[in-house]
């Protein structure tokens, strides 16, 4: 048979010199882009290949096609779009990270409003100046909250009334869960070909709360339903959105990859990795880091890396807390480090996801098998952030403060904490440091009247310092920082620019336009 696109193009990892374009096919083939071949591997019965293009000048730009088994099938033709380019980083210029986080697809305008990356892409297609990457950071697909289309696939093949219901229950429906958010929108699929994408997962990837506590997990694991899902989940996420992730060195050293290519169908393989994966997170490593000429960027995975045991409980297990402290040094012109979970809440919030931690703990026994109010509390809201994790939090707090001060390497002229999650936007500034945190979110996901109402309470400053005396009552020490919000809440579907001086927020004014929603100088060391 005669193999097509399934998904994709998608460019991935980019450098000064190198190209990754990922591809899913119907047939196995050989995939050719620029001259550069690979042939696919396989599965579970699903064709990848991602196409290594190498010895690219720094800066430049070269529209490619793509070819499978010597067939052009990208562009497609007639297409709207311009050709597919790929821009190589220019060391000699400051990146700009378009991000954003929390897409919804395919849905209504009506029920989610319109698609800012769609939007964006209809910039891009109308002459404005792309960014050097786009950064999607987390719930890029929403596996426990499928829609119309979703939901007659899994009709096709299982009993929708039994089991993992109308969720995703292993890697075959996740695999059409990827295929519609990405190759529904004509706009959305240019994009993700001309624009490098880098994507770390967060908990509706998987499913809400995912890995919020220890007695999560030990109920989670006690479903029927939840093996298949985590292993699918997994799985899927190392071969859609991790792998283009890495550089080509990288993943030519990865013995996973060499060895899934190797097989006829990897699919077995990969399980067993996935598995092991959630059982140990210190087997796998979904963290890594972009360097785009002075800009460093740190992706931090703040859900699968988790420690949650009877005793101990961290954002970040040992190994993982090791390797970001690593990454965290200065001798960069910015540091930029991406969290799915905003690192800086607003103040209110911190100090009671901090409360909630010791409360759900039993104070100073530190038992994180209870399942008292403060185990429900922390479900039912989300109690879960950086701030619940109180010595994680301590930890990256202690490292940026060395950063800045210089006690790494040169400072660099700003640290900037990119998030998203929380289905609103702001800014918020540390006092007396050139510390900022960025949240944009959602793309498409907008949150409720009554929730927006009480996050723009919960972002209030008067409210801080009846939290902060709550949070002391459960013997909370005060966090290493202090900050507050100084531009925001935005509720509006959303995608946000970061350069080296400020930040851009845009909104949809329709489904082919942006206009500013807001823009904030970024803080280069003024006391706040």
């Amino acid at each position: 048979m005669t193999a097509a696109l399934v998904i994709g193009p998608l460019l991935r990892n980019v450098t000064e010199q190198t190209a990754t374009v990922w591809v899913e096919t119907s047939e196995a083939c050989e995939v050719s882009v620029l001259g550069r071949a690979e042939r696919t591997f396989t599965l579970h019965g699903h064709h990848y290949a991602l196409v290594d293009v190498e010895g690219l000048e720094p800066g430049s730009s070269t529209a490619y096609e793509v070819l499978l088994d010597g067939r052009k099938v990208w562009p497609q033709p007639g297409s709207e779009f311009p050709p597919s380019t790929i821009r190589t980083v220019d060391p000699s210029r400051t990146p700009q990270v378009a991000f954003g986080s929390c897409r919804v697809s395919p849905a209504s305008q009506e029920t989610h409003g319109v698609d800012a990356l769609s939007a964006f892409a209809h910039e891009l297609k109308n002459g404005a100046e792309p960014p050097t990457i786009l950064a999607m950071i987390g719930d890029q697909v929403y596996a426990d909250a499928t829609g119309e289309r979703m939901q007659e696939f899994i009709k096709g093949r299982r009993d929708i009334e039994s089991g993992a219901g109308d969720e995703i229950a292993d890697f075959e429906e996740y695999t059409e869960l990827y295929r519609l958010a990405w190759m529904t929108d004509p706009a959305v699929r240019w994009l993700f070909s001309t624009v490098p994408v880098y994507s770390i997962f967060d908990d509706h990837d998987v499913r809400d709360d995912w890995n919020t506590s220890y007695v999560w997990r030990k109920w989670v694991a006690e479903q029927s339903w939840w093996k298949s899902r985590i292993v699918g989940g997994l799985a899927s996420y190392w071969v859609y959105q991790h792998l283009g992730n890495l550089t080509p060195e990288k993943r030519r050293a990865d013995p996973l990859y060499q060895r899934v290519k190797e097989a006829a169908d990897g699919g077995g393989i990969l399980d067993e990795f996935a598995e092991r994966a959630d059982l140990d997170p210190s087997t796998a490593r979904w963290s890594f880091r972009v360097d785009l000429g002075g800009t460093r960027l740190v992706f931090i995975d703040t859900r699968a890396s988790r420690l949650l045991t009877e005793t101990r409980r961290a954002m970040l297990d040992d190994t993982e807390q090791a390797w970001v402290d690593e990454q965290l040094t200065g001798d960069v012109d910015q540091l930029v480090i991406a969290s799915s979970l905003p690192f800086l809440l607003p103040p209110v919030i911190h100090h009671a996801e901090a409360w909630n931690e010791k409360v759900a703990a039993g104070g100073r026994k530190g038992d994180h098998t209870r399942n008292g109010f403060g185990e429900k509390l922390r479900q039912v809201i989300d109690l879960e952030h950086w701030a619940a994790f109180g010595d994680s939090f301590d930890a990256v707090a202690k490292a940026v403060v060395e950063v800045a001060g210089g006690r790494r390497g040169r400072p660099p002229a700003h640290i900037s904490f990119l998030g998203g999650d929380v289905h609103y936007s702001y800014l918020a500034r540390v006092k007396g440091l050139p510390i900022n945190q960025i949240v944009c979110s959602p793309f498409r996901n907008p949150l409720g009247a009554k929730f927006q109402w009480a996050n723009r309470l919960a972002a209030m400053v008067w409210g801080n310092v009846p939290a902060r005396l709550v949070a002391k009552t459960a013997r909370v020490p005060r966090p290493p920082l202090r900050w507050r919000l100084t531009d925001g809440p935005w509720f509006d579907n959303a995608i946000a620019t970061v350069g080296r001086d400020e930040v851009v927020w845009r909104t949809p004014s329709g489904p082919t336009a942006l206009t500013e929603l807001h823009r904030a100088p970024l803080d280069h060391g003024r006391t706040r």
